[in-house]
């Protein structure tokens, strides 16, 4: 009877050493774990994005992405309003995006954005999203998809980030949806570790990295975000894909704000 017992034993062990790695992934999404909308601070946010191509090291591409997060009120319900502007020395790159979420949950309710002339609007439900029939020249004004359960704005992935419960050792699996683009899915993000960032003055800042990869239609890619532990900012990210590389830095609070001209 001892061998069995002994046997026995070790398969529970076996067991038991397995479960912590399962029981650190957390679904992500409004029926599951929620994220902290507490934690996302209204205000101006800027970054200077720069690309890369190794074979051509004497050149570096450049843009401005301003991200402003208001909080206000719009059918009687509490939300963030987020508006994006995206500045290049190309004209035909410059986007602008508004975006409404639900304050309670971060739920989407709302997202627009315009490119090269055409823009595109949508309503965003738990239960799907159509595009929005009051936006004239609505480019989307006919498209329709159903959900069979809530998601998040992958427009609005850095505001997500800095919303979720990072810890060493977690893995967040969340339910993202890129608006016009195919279904919705679970993108699994892991924290790697920690790093400290000197910022200005060489202040040094300790942030968590958060880290995913896979597969699209130009190739693997993968990507870096370092978000601070105690302020929960996202101050830097690092992406590879199609033999680029893109780095984001966040700028410091004395960089003068473009006023933008998207209203509405």
């Amino acid at each position: 009877m001892q061998p069995k017992r002994s046997l026995i034993i070790s398969v529970l062990l076996a067991t038991i050493a397995v479960l912590p790695a399962f029981a650190q992934t957390d679904t992500v999404d409004q029926q599951h774990l929620r994220l902290n909308t507490a934690f996302l601070k209204p205000g101006v946010k800027q970054y200077l994005v720069y690309y890369q191509v190794p074979s051509r090291s004497n050149w570096l591409d450049l843009s401005l992405w301003v991200r402003e997060i208001e909080k206000t009120n719009r059918n009687n319900e509490p939300v963030f309003r987020i508006t994006q502007h995206w500045y290049g020395s190309d004209t035909a790159r410059y986007l602008e995006s508004l975006s409404y979420n639900s304050v309670s949950d971060f739920s989407p309710l709302f997202h627009a954005q315009t490119r090269g002339g055409e823009q595109q609007a949508y309503r965003w439900t738990a239960n799907g999203i159509s595009g929005d029939t009051a936006t004239m020249n609505n480019k989307a004004a006919d498209f329709k998809l159903g959900f069979d359960r809530p998601n998040y704005n992958w427009n609005l992935d850095i505001e997500t980030f800095e919303m979720l419960p990072l810890k060493a050792g977690k893995t967040f699996a969340i339910r993202f949806y890129d608006a016009g683009l195919e279904p919705p899915a679970y993108v699994t993000y892991k924290v790697t570790g920690s790093e400290v960032l000197q910022t200005l003055n060489n202040q040094p800042v300790d942030c968590w990295k958060l880290f995913t990869e896979g597969d699209s239609p130009r190739g693997h890619y993968s990507q870096t975000f370092w978000i601070s532990k105690a302020g929960h900012e996202l101050l830097k990210e690092e992406d590879s894909f199609g033999g680029f590389y893109r780095y984001k830095v966040k700028l410091p609070g004395l960089a003068p704000y473009l006023q933008p001209r998207f209203v509405k």
